[in-house]
């Protein structure tokens, strides 16, 4: 008897020693977009100099490749190889090999990431701990916004246009988390909703302003309470009409003026036709990623703006100011292929999770479900943000879309894993 104790108590801690090993890469995930967003390195210097991003990616891609999970099988992540396939061969033959380097290593550690949420986040215990800390990092990321006047933190955050894109992306989560709860935990989804827009509103980005509008449409599509949501926004609306500064309806206004002096419309449209050119003379491969900016005064001369450029003074050097064009100049047909084929899988991604959501609230009366149905509005509600946001801004190489992809698969993962008893 008492040799089968032993046993069991053997057992016991090996099965809790196998959890524990299990829970080290979550933790360093988890970590990691800490890092990413939130920045402390910013705050404090001296972790900068330890390049910890850098080396919590290399360890999360140690557990990954001597793991025995496989999560090569999903369509993103075939196509997401691709993607850094091109790149490598883009190294050899851009302009500036270089930020061909840098920005295939930017993608290479996005790449990690994503791998490291649908491996590692894989049972709905994880997802809820990991929607906690993706609030709170935003909440973090809303207050420093703020205090500095509408600009992020620092790193690519730092500008802000980035960073009010980046805020559109958590509205809808604050938005239908408010939809699934009640009480308390409703008003304060809703309160954060509140302090999310605030935030936008000091970035003074105009981009951000259109893809804003566009997210609030998205929310209010989605949901069956549309009286009920109606009241909230004009609640939210009469909110931002308090608190915004009068220089804010200015700089929106400007979105419709050209010329240098108010407006940036013109010079952007300036800069995609310019793009549109790059793409047009490099249109299978395209210039590489990170050599848009090298090679637009090549094609600047070639347009017939040599002496004159843009109001008499050449834009080259600076980004494309577009998910699109930068897409389109620097992968040309077969990278703009692949990042179509990943956006079209990912909203068929957010289609299943909906369905078996509520397929399962009906056969099981389970609140998870609900809730599982709600997040994947929530997901596709920010993936909307980023993609009508990101057509005024170069963010395409940024972790906003690679994470957000992470998000939706490992959701979708256990979804598809938890209907299985139930279907069966």
């Amino acid at each position: 008897m008492a040799r089968r104790d032993t046993r069991e108590q053997v057992l016991s801690r090996g099965s809790s020693l196998l959890k524990k090993k299990s829970l080290v890469p979550l933790s360093l995930l988890l970590f990691y977009l800490v890092l990413e967003y939130a920045r402390p390195q910013e705050l404090l210097p001296f972790l900068g100099v330890l390049r910890l991003p850098a080396i919590v990616s290399m360890v999360l891609a140690f557990y990954i490749i001597n793991s025995k999970k496989n999560q090569l099988k999903d369509k993103k992540t075939t196509l997401f190889l691709f993607l850094l396939g091109l790149m490598v061969i883009h190294g050899p033959i851009a302009v500036n090999n270089y930020w061909a380097f840098m920005w295939f290593s930017t993608m290479a550690s996005n790449f990690i990431i994503f791998l490291a949420l649908i491996q590692y986040v894989d049972t709905q215990d994880k997802y809820n701990k990991l929607l906690i800390y993706w609030i709170g990092i935003h909440l973090f990321l809303a207050i420093t916004g703020i205090m500095n006047h509408g600009r992020g933190i620092g790193g690519f955050l730092s500008d802000e246009n980035d960073f009010c894109m980046t805020m559109n992306m958590i509205i809808p989560f604050s938005f239908f988390l408010a939809m699934n709860a009640s009480g308390k935990k409703r008003l304060f989804y809703i309160l954060l909703a509140g302090l999310f827009l605030f935030a936008i509103i000091l970035s003074n980005s105009r981009g951000g302003f259109v893809g804003l509008i566009a997210t609030v449409i998205y929310c209010w599509l989605r949901t069956k309470r549309k009286i009920l949501m109606a009241l909230v926004m004009g609640v939210l609306a009469v909110f931002a009409v308090v608190v915004s500064p009068p220089a804010y309806y200015d700089r929106i206004h400007s979105i419709t003026e050209e010329g240098s002096e108010k407006g940036t419309g013109e010079e952007r449209v300036y800069t995609w036709k310019i793009g549109w050119d790059m793409f047009l003379g490099n249109p299978i491969l395209g210039v590489g990623q990170g050599n848009f900016p090298y090679v637009f005064r090549k094609y600047e001369i070639k347009a017939g703006y040599g002496e004159e450029g843009y109001h008499g003074r050449s834009v080259s050097g600076r980004e494309a100011h577009s998910i699109y064009i930068t897409m389109l100049s620097e992968l040309g047909i077969i990278g703009t292929c692949i990042f179509i084929g990943m956006i079209i899988n990912t909203f068929s991604d957010l289609k299943t999770i909906r369905i078996r959501s509520f397929y399962q609230k009906k056969k099981v009366s389970a609140p998870i479900f609900n809730s599982n149905y709600f997040l994947s509005l929530a997901l596709e509600g920010s993936l909307v943000a980023f993609l009508v946001s990101g057509a005024f801004i170069s963010v395409l190489y940024y972790p906003n879309l690679w994470v957000l992809m992470g998000f939706i698969v490992s959701l979708k993962r256990i979804v598809v894993l938890d209907s299985k008893p139930v279907s069966a």
